[in-house]
């Protein structure tokens, strides 16, 4: 792709952006050399106002390793080592890290992004398609994921953290705000969240479930500890904690939500070591038989 006055003129760009381009930008040149020289240049939102505009390409970026003051690239980077860079990273497509990525700015990209190590993003994390690391992942501001999300090690965001597929976490998930998965949750250590935590299918905690305004699964909820809740508790098949289950002053735990009533004991299972206050729903079997408090 070429880019001449005419070409940029039709996607209506500010004034100042464009006066900008004509005076420091050959009629012709390249789209990635027409990004690489406003990154250059030190007009970053510029780039990502063009990339945004015409979208992403085929290209692809292959390297030993990155540090830079920022990357905007149209198609997908390959790195075999790290990435490092003080502000943002912006692929059209994906990212391919053999290490980690570590950036003082948000991370973007429109495909998948895979990485052998941490990420560590100082603003927005955002993907199109899957996400992946080996290691931990650490967000400052939000994580917006498009399908599936994996961390080997902690998942942590400031903000919210939504994923349009599971959700799957080595050790803690730790959320400054709410959590929303379409599919399953899988988490090996404890789930904490500032506000509501919604899942469309099940979750399964390997620790506790705590600091959560409202709870709320599609299927089942199992914790190895306890689940505790500010607000409501809601399951749509059985509910499971190794020890006790708490809702908020004045609100319910629900199980059963999805299953008719007289099925209830078979499928709406209600495990905790003693009767939760607010039951409203499904049939109470004592202490957990799976988990870490009846092991006891």
């Amino acid at each position: 792709m070429e880019f001449t006055k005419q070409f940029l003129r039709a996607k209506s760009p500010c004034a100042m952006g464009f006066r900008w381009f004509v005076r420091n930008i050959e009629d012709g040149v390249s789209y990635q050399k027409a990004l690489d020289t406003l990154v250059e240049a030190g007009r970053v939102d510029d780039a990502l106002w063009l990339i945004n505009a015409f979208g992403p390409t085929n290209e692809v970026l292959e390297v030993d390793g990155l540090e830079a003051q920022a990357i905007v690239f149209a198609g997908t980077i390959r790195v075999r080592a790290g990435i490092d860079v003080d502000g943002v990273v912006h692929a059209g497509r994906s990212i391919q890290c053999g290490g980690g990525i570590r950036s003082g700015g948000s991370v973007t990209a429109g495909e998948d992004v895979r990485t052998g190590g941490s990420i560590l993003c100082g603003e927005h994390l955002r993907v199109g398609g899957s996400l992946r690391a080996d290691w931990g992942i650490e967000a400052a501001r939000s994580l917006t994921c498009g399908a599936d999300v994996r961390a080997g090690w902690d998942l942590q965001a400031q903000d919210a953290i939504e994923a349009g597929g599971g959700l799957f976490v080595g050790q803690d998930l730790l959320a400054g705000s709410s959590v929303q998965c379409a599919k399953n949750l899988r988490v090996g250590g404890d789930l904490r969240a500032a506000d509501s935590v919604r899942v469309a299918q099940g979750i399964h905690v390997g620790g506790a479930i705590d600091g959560v305004t409202h709870l709320e699964a599609g299927w089942g909820i199992r914790a190895g500890q306890y689940i505790h809740a500010a607000g409501s508790i809601k399951a749509g098949e059985s509910l499971s904690a190794g020890e006790d289950i708490r809702a908020g002053h004045g609100y319910g735990v629900f199980a059963g939500l999805h299953v008719q009533e007289q099925s209830w004991e078979v499928c709406a299972q209600v495990w905790a070591e003693q009767l939760p206050e607010g039951l409203r729903s499904g049939f109470f079997s004592g202490p957990s038989p799976f988990d870490s408090a009846a092991a006891r």
